[in-house]
């Protein structure tokens, strides 16, 4: 049987494990009474053993149960792995709701076209603020990123959130299917941003949890560092209703139980 490595993000940590990535996705969400029913974030890697990771009796233990059953999980690494990964060892991205189902998305070199006044950004690791913003996603990877700045870090991922007609009028633009909660204090981050031009980032949430529907991803989900960004195009809503029908019924109506 293949071993295949996996870099979890909810939470972090390196996996190897001898289950293909959709039924890996599975057994993270669904599969274990180790760990609370849930959403659930990983990455293929690819050529781990070029990394800085120690891999070398994972062929002793990664190996099949005495009934043949192939093995689930083995932990490699629970601290620090984002930072340690070369974002060339990245592959792709799959997203698992908490009934199991996986959606997996392929990077792109083209970053989105997101032309907005202000964004708001869900950072998934290796911290998980809930961050409204004036930077594009790019900007606002380098921004975090940056060594200069006090706060910063090695390396991010995070995702960018519908913000509806927020996004362009803060002050009067209509709520309508915006799901999140506290939603006047999130149109008053808004609202302080637009009033303050030299500030390009607000906190509307310091320790808001790594989950969050899916249903509210804007263009997809971002992993860099202060040179570089991969991009994971989010599926158009034809491609959802149609090609990936299952999974996004699965997202909409039996949701991940995460906070928003």
């Amino acid at each position: 049987m293949s071993i295949y490595f996996y870099l979890s993000l909810i939470p972090e940590a390196l996996i190897a494990s001898m289950l293909p990535p959709k039924e890996f996705g599975s057994y993270l969400a669904v599969g274990t009474k180790k760990r609370t029913r849930g959403q659930a974030l990983f990455f293929t890697l690819q050529e781990v053993e070029k990394t800085s990771f120690i891999i070398k009796d994972i062929d002793k233990k990664c190996v099949p149960h005495p009934d043949g059953e192939p093995k689930h999980s083995v932990y490699i690494s629970i601290y620090r792995v984002l930072e340690r990964t070369p974002l060339s060892a990245i592959g792709n991205l799959y997203l698992v709701t908490s009934d199991g189902r996986v959606l997996e998305m392929e990077s792109k070199k083209q970053l989105p076209d997101v032309a907005l006044p202000f964004h708001m950004y869900q950072e998934i690791c290796p911290v998980h603020p809930r961050i409204v913003s004036s930077l594009n996603p790019k900007e606002f990877c380098a921004y975090i990123t940056d060594p200069n700045s006090a706060i910063h870090v090695p390396k991010i991922c995070f995702v960018d959130l519908r913000l509806g007609e927020l996004s362009e009028n803060p002050e009067n633009g209509a709520i309508r299917d915006l799901p999140y909660s506290a939603i006047e204090h999130l149109r008053d981050c808004l609202i302080q941003l637009n009033k303050n031009p030299e500030k390009h980032t607000k906190t509307v949430d310091r320790i808001h949890s790594q989950s969050f529907p899916y249903r509210t991803i804007m263009s997809g989900v971002f992993v860099g560092g202060r040179e570089e960004l991969l991009y994971y195009p989010f599926p158009t809503g034809e491609e959802l209703q149609s090609k990936y029908y299952e999974w996004w019924r699965s997202a909409s109506i039996v949701g991940d139980h995460s906070s928003l």
